[in-house]
């Protein structure tokens, strides 16, 4: 018997030993926005829960990133051997250190309206195009000799431009015309692809246009043009062509299209270029659950549901959690002063809130019910309102009528804690560390969530 024992787990061994090894798989885009290879890991943005996750080669999640300036990340791209370029939705420029705790070491404004940003790593420049994520019907018209491409250094300082805008018809619709996708080679070569319009571009190190490419799509280009408004609504015809681009992995280096087969990009395509010619090589038409596209060792494509390789991202927990800071010592209603430390020993939700916020209004009624749910020895609101106007804070309040503590902030919160927007929350436990932060308002099922979080962690002594 125990020879037989034997020669099974002999055979069981080489069995397994015969088995192709699984694939490894560098993710390319996730959802509409690009990825980047960065430590051995392909970092995306989540932007629905306000993060940066990294993948293995096997496309689970073993980390992720979140942080106060992280409110809705749409792009990344390497930045330097451990740091990556972030583009935030409203186009300010975040820089990421992965090597630590997803430390933010240096942002800046956007030069445009909204900007999405590219880099190729190695001290390659950092280049910026109108952001395709955030798209203006209505712009101030631009001069004729405005950049299409902007240089800048690693501080997001303009350094100088690759091409010029293309002028529509209509001038009010210059950033929706110059809006595009774009990419930076390992070589310095910049790859720009127009939201509006049926080409990508690649434009030497130099900055030379090195070739045009066409999915013929459109037996003809037509500029947008306004429709006849709907009320006060401003209607606008155009094709949405061109959404995220993005670099694969050596040694070939291909460069990956991502774009909508029709004019509303309700289904999306992804086109394989040649990067030295600009032909293209494959092309991809996804399924409606197709939303995340990798490559493999050998160059194939992939593609699976996004929400299904971000559903383990939760259960990647930080090492440890930050301590929330920096301590406030904030006044209340009656003048008194207020600090963190009143609220320690209990799980505690700082909510950062003004009077002209729609959203804040919103939130107040599920916050209030929420505070009454839990005993005061265990769970506290902290209200603090970021309003320079103290009468129209104090009208809020009479409007509202909070039961939980209200704080005033006098217009000098987002400066200290650097949120993108109101409202913002900071869930904390009993030692004042950070549970999670939460950007906006999510409606009710956003409560539930939070609800049972902090059920979960008042049972924690």
């Amino acid at each position: 018997m125990r020879r037989a024992t034997g020669g099974g787990a002999a055979l069981l061994l080489a069995v397994i030993a015969c088995r192709p090894p699984a694939p490894r798989f560098t993710l390319l885009f996730l959802g509409r926005s690009p990825a980047a290879s960065l430590g051995g890991l392909s970092w995306a943005p989540d932007p629905e829960h306000s993060r940066l996750v990294a993948f293995d080669h096997e496309l689970h999640v073993t980390r992720r990133i979140l942080n106060p300036r992280l409110a809705t990340p749409m792009a990344v791209a390497p930045l330097g051997p451990a740091e990556l370029l972030v583009t935030e939705r409203t186009g300010e420029g975040v820089v990421v250190d992965t090597s630590g705790g997803g430390r933010v070491v240096r942002e800046w404004e956007s030069p445009d309206v909204a900007s999405l940003y590219a880099a190729g790593g190695g001290g390659r420049p950092v280049v910026a195009t109108r952001s395709p994520y955030y798209v203006p019907q209505l712009s101030t018209p631009e001069p004729d000799t405005a950049p299409l491409i902007r240089l800048l250094d690693t501080l997001g300082r303009p350094t100088g431009g690759i091409a010029t805008i293309r002028r529509p018809a209509t001038p009010l619709l210059d950033y929706v015309v110059n809006a595009g996708a774009v990419a930076v080679g390992g070589d310095g070569a910049v790859y720009y692809a127009p939201l509006v319009r049926d080409e990508i571009q690649k434009y030497a190190p130099g900055g030379q246009l090195a070739w045009t490419a066409r999915r013929g799509l459109f037996p003809g280009e037509r500029d947008p043009e306004f429709l006849p408004a709907k009320g006060a609504e401003l209607r606008l015809k155009a094709a949405l062509v061109n959404v995220a681009l993005a670099l694969g992995p050596p040694p070939d280096g291909r460069l990956y299209a991502l774009g909508s087969d029709d004019s509303a990009a309700t289904r999306l395509r992804v086109d394989v270029l040649d990067p030295a010619t600009g032909a293209i090589l494959a092309t991809r038409h996804l399924g409606p659950r197709e939303t995340a596209v990798a490559v493999d060792a050998s160059g194939a494509l992939a593609v699976f549901d996004a929400d299904s390789l971000l559903a383990g991202a939760d259960r990647v927990a930080p090492a440890t959690r930050e301590q929330f800071g920096p301590g406030f010592a904030l006044p209340d209603l009656a003048g008194d002063t207020v600090t963190l430390t009143r609220f320690a020993g209990k799980v505690t939700l700082v909510n950062f809130w003004a009077s002209w916020c729609d959203p804040c209004r919103e939130e107040f009624p599920h916050m209030a019910e929420m505070y009454r749910e839990f005993d005061r020895r265990d769970f506290e609101i902290a209200g603090v309102s970021d309003d320079v106007d103290s009468r129209r804070m104090l009208a809020f309040v009479r409007e509202y009528r909070p039961p939980f503590p209200i704080l005033v902030g006098g217009g000098r919160m987002k400066q200290l804690y650097h949120y993108r927007g109101l409202p913002y929350s900071v869930l904390l436990d009993r030692k004042g560390r950070v549970i999670e932060r939460i950007f906006g308002f999510g409606g009710a099922e956003e409560f539930r969530k939070l609800h049972d979080t902090i059920a979960n962690e008042v049972r924690v002594p």
